[in-house]
Parts: C-alpha cells; structure tokens; sequence
C-alpha cells in the first residue's frame, strides 16, 4: 500500500511538472510573466540561458541526423516524437526561468525559481543585505539548505551558485516542496546583485521605520 501511495504520488508530481512546462511556454510566447501590478521583478535566468540555449540547438541539430541514420520508419517516428518532446521541456524550462522573476512587491521579497520555488520574506523579517559570489555543493538542486553557526542558510542557486545573502531578525519557518525549513538566512542569485541589494535595503529600511 505504500509502495502504491508513493508510485501514485510520483505520478501525480511528474504529471504536474509536465504540464507546468507547457503552461510556462505558453506565458513566454504570449509574454504574459507571472507579475502582479505593483511588482519590481528581479531576473535570474542570464547565467543559464547560454547553456540551455546551446543544449537546445544542439538538440535540434541532432534530429535530422538521427532520423537519417536510424533505418527503420518506425524507430524514426519515434525518435522524432522524443527529440520535439525534448525540445518543448527544454523550452519550457528556460521559460519558467523567465516568466518567474524574483519580485519586490509591496509586502515582502519573493525569491523564486521557475514555477516550483516560491519563498516570501516580509519586509520587517530582512535585517541586513550582501553581495558576495558563492558556489554551491550542487549544480542540479535548486533549493539547498546549509546549516550554519548563525543557523539555517536556505540557498536558491542557479547553475549551483548565488549572489545575494538576506540576513533576517529572527528564525523564520519557510515552507517549500521539500519541506518546512527554520531559517536565519535566505541566499539567492540575481542577474544584477548590486542593484538588487540596494532595492532590497531600501525597502527593508521603509518598512522597519514605519
């Protein structure tokens, strides 16, 4: 039974990455990014964009070659379907990155990635702003949490690094898709740091002297 529940979960997760993916695209095309009105967004997406880019044209590119060299109408059919499928994910990824900036928005700071990370620090809770390169133990995982004298370190990274450290005033519990995590610290990166921090500071300050 919990084998089943678990198969029945990955299901369920997998289906909704997917279509995701789709939807994602979709917002690219019709250039409609997830920004509600009042929203500064904050891009992360410059560092990874060569790198998909390159992965995608090198997909496109393998296509017609494969669908030459493979014989048999069946295995080329195939091969075709896999190779769009490939592209439109690849496409989807790269645009989930953009239509899902991170935002200064009235209330709080919102650092995002894609569609799956979405983590809100009120502006009161942020005690101090830095900027300082750092890379990270994992180029794959998104979210990577660092325990640390000061306490937990919740870094979302791209491309395994980031940029900007929000040190807060006291331990917030920060629900993600891997859990609920205490912390005192969020690390993120951002296309342009300097000027991001600064935002940060300046919205942080406004509020703490209201």
């Amino acid at each position: 039974m919990g084998r089943l529940r678990r198969a029945t979960e990955l299901l369920a997760h997998a289906v909704v990455f997917e279509l995701t993916m789709y939807r994602n695209l979709l917002r690219w095309i019709i250039r409609r990014p997830c920004i509600g009105p009042g929203d500064e967004p904050a891009g992360y997406a410059q560092l990874v964009t060569p790198v998909m880019s390159l992965w995608i044209f090198a997909s496109a590119a393998e296509m017609p070659l494969v669908h030459i060299l493979l014989p048999w109408r069946t295995a080329q059919i195939i091969s075709i379907a896999l190779g769009v499928w490939t592209l439109v994910w690849m496409f989807g990824a790269l645009a989930g990155l953009r239509i899902h900036p991170h935002l200064l928005s009235e209330s709080s700071l919102r650092v995002r990635n894609g569609a799956f990370v979405d983590i809100r620090l009120p502006w009161d809770a942020i005690a101090s702003v830095t900027t300082k390169e750092v890379d990270l133990s994992s180029s794959m995982k998104s979210l990577q949490p660092l325990e640390t004298d000061a306490g937990t370190d919740l870094r979302v990274g791209v491309s395994g690094r980031v940029n900007i450290q929000t040190q807060l005033r006291t331990p917030l519990a920060i629900s993600t898709r891997k859990g609920t995590f205490t912390v005192s610290q969020v690390s993120f990166w951002v296309d342009e740091p300097r000027r991001v921090a600064a935002r940060v500071r300046e919205r942080a300050q406004a509020h703490t002297d209201v």
